[in-house]
This record gives C-alpha cells, structure tokens and sequence, in this order.
C-alpha cells in the first residue's frame, strides 16, 4: 500500500530542500504519495512563489497563508491550520526541513495528533539561544521519530542528546542536491533575462553580499560597523547586495550609506542568485545555507556570525566564520582577495543524492 506523506515548506530555503525530495519520491510512484503543505510562512511572491516556478515543484495541495506577524502569532497560525488538514488527511508521516517557524509548528501539530515526523538537516547546534532557529532546531528534534543529518555534528549532537541510534540517518545535504541539479539546469537556460547576467558583464569580478538576521540588521550599533566594513571592501572590489525587505528597511531607517560600491538589488530568484553568486569571487553572508552552497561549489565565504550551526563548511569548506568586527572582516576579505582563501572540499555525502538516501530510509521505516 503507498504511504502518504506531507512535505512541509514555508520560507524560502524550505523550497530549496523539498524540491530534490520531491524529485525522489516522482521516482518512487509505486511506494508513495505526496502532499506539499505551503504555510505561507513567506508571502511574498519574490521570497516564496517564484520558487515553486524555477524548482519544478508541483502546486501545493494546501496553502494555510500565515503570513507575517510575530513569532507566536505565526506559529500559531500554522498550528491552527495544519490541524485541520492532519485531521482530515491523516497523512502516514509529516516530512518537515530546516529551522523556521514551519518546521516548528507542524511537527508539534502532527505529533500531537500520533502521525511520525521526519526531520530533514536534523541535529544542527549553534549554541546559541538568541537565535530563533535554534529553539525551533532544539524543540523539533525533542519530538521527532527519525533524523536525517547532513554532516557527523548533526549525528553527534542527536545522539549526545539521547537520540536512538537507528533512527538517526547520515544521508548528506538536499540543499547540496538541488544546487547541483540546479546549476544543470541553469548551463541550459536562456540567462538573457536575468538582472545577474547584467550585473556581471558590467563588473567582471565582484562579490556578493547577503544580510539577513535580525541580530545583524536590527540595531544601528552592529548594522553601522558592518555597513562600513563593506564600504571599505568595495572600494576593492565591486559587491552586489540582493537586499532583503528587513534589511532594507533598516539602512534607510538608520541613514546609513554603504556607497557606490555596494550595488543594492531587490531580492533575486533562485536561479538569478545562482547565477550571480557562483561566479563570485567572495562571498559574504549571515545566511547558513550559504555556508553550506558555497562550500558545495567552492566559493570563498565569510560569515558574519560569532556561531556556526554547521562547522563541516569551516572544517572542510571554504567557510570563515569573522563575525561582526569590521577589521576582521575587512582583513578577512583582502586575505581572499590576495589569494590567500581557503580551498576547502566537498564533505561527505555531498553528492546529489541524499534525497534518494531519505526517501529509501523512510520507506524501510514506513512499510
């Protein structure tokens, strides 16, 4: 008998992991069918619908349209809504990924109603309990039945925590297996209309800057310092700064001017900003995923965080964590830019294939 599962996706790094899993489960007909839950989670059409169109994921079955509002007032929304779904439906597992408020509030919902749930890039820590993402990481894997990790941390930490070892599962990184079949599929397209393509032929070498966490974009003290850091390195170096709509907000409400070197961007679609990133010559971001794609392909990347929840991309990647203190960003950056960058490799498991490695386990699990 085929076993329904529900894929959960509701902010935009969420469209990114589901996709590779959909891909493998289109695969698997004989054994599975399929859901796809949107929570709404992000309601723009640039941070969340376009990724539906570019990713070849099929429509979502349900929209539960969440929309903004506080922490609570989101998760909430979820729950509510993903209730009467689970209750109607009564899917044989709820299948959620990463760290958001999505994550958090249907596992709990699904849990709560006896319905096993898988979580893909389970067992990630920073450590850090400011951050929202790591609650949300903590809460999600306290009541999860199976845990598919992405790196050996993620597989120590769970079983450090009292995790049973057999259902905690080494299968790499879907994020890394929709960058590979994305970037195939970007060497075919038409990238004549893509504001990256522009953007590239005028400035030859550049890099790429992405600012989203609110620890970082929030408060003029640290915003300020960051904002001239990157200043400084663009008088080097040419950097395109996709801006997301709560960092923006932020520069024009603290009047700061990252000046003529920073070319600000509205947000890119995914094979816009694939497009425009891969060829960079730095990389700097707050962004986890990042961490990990850029490692995937290769690119130098500087973090600006004090705390990684993926330490292979620093151990093996091409990732530096420098943290918010401008000098080490700026020496940081002219390091890379003297050639001095880490190589770093491709980590384990890396390969494309962890989506086929999930959806075989949760067959065994589920048959």
């Amino acid at each position: 008998m085929k076993k329904t599962l529900h894929l959960v996706a509701g902010a935009r790094p969420n469209f990114m992991k589901i996709a590779p899993i959909v891909r493998a489960l289109d695969a698997r007909r004989d054994a599975f069918r399929y859901q796809i839950v949107h929570t709404g989670q992000h309601y723009d059409r640039e941070m969340s619908d376009v990724f539906f169109e570019e990713l070849g994921i099929p429509k979502p079955d349900f929209h539960l349209e969440a929309g903004g509002g506080s922490h609570a007032e989101q998760t909430a929304k979820i729950m509510v809504a993903y209730e009467k779904i689970c209750q109607a439906q009564r899917p044989d597992c709820t299948l959620v990924v990463g760290d958001v408020n999505s994550t958090l509030a249907c596992s709990i919902v699904a849990k709560k109603l006896q319905i096993p749930v898988a979580h893909v890039e389970a067992g990630l820590r920073s450590g850090d309990m400011r951050m929202p993402e790591e609650v949300n990481r903590l809460v999600t894997d306290s009541i999860s039945d199976w845990f598919f990790v992405t790196e050996p941390s993620g597989r120590d930490n769970l079983l450090r925590e009292g995790k049973p070892a057999d259902r905690v599962f080494f299968v790499g990184h879907v994020m890394v297996d929709n960058l590979l079949y994305q970037r195939e599929q970007l060497e075919r397209a038409d990238r004549g209309g893509f504001e990256s393509e522009t953007l590239k032929a005028r400035l030859g070498r550049y890099g790429v800057v992405t600012l989203h966490r609110p620890s970082n974009v929030d408060h003029p003290d640290t915003l300020a310092p960051i904002a001239g850091a990157l200043r400084e390195i663009s008088a080097k170096l040419p950097l395109v700064f996709p801006v997301h709509p709560r960092t923006r907000g932020n520069l024009e409400k603290f009047g700061l001017d990252l000046g003529p070197g920073v070319i600000l961007t509205k947000p890119l679609s995914y094979m816009d900003f694939l497009n425009l990133w891969k060829d960079a010559s730095l990389i700097l971001t707050d962004s986890g995923g990042l961490q990990e794609e850029t490692t995937a392909l290769g690119i130098p990347c500087l973090t600006l965080r004090e705390n990684t929840e993926r330490p292979v991309t620093v151990d093996e990647g091409t990732n530096t964590m420098v943290g918010c203190d401008p000098t080490k960003i700026v020496a940081a950056a002219e390091g890379v830019l003297a050639g001095k960058g880490k190589a770093g490799q491709r980590p384990q498991f890396w390969d494309g294939k962890a989506a086929e490695r999930i959806v075989n386990e949760l067959w065994e699990r589920l048959r």
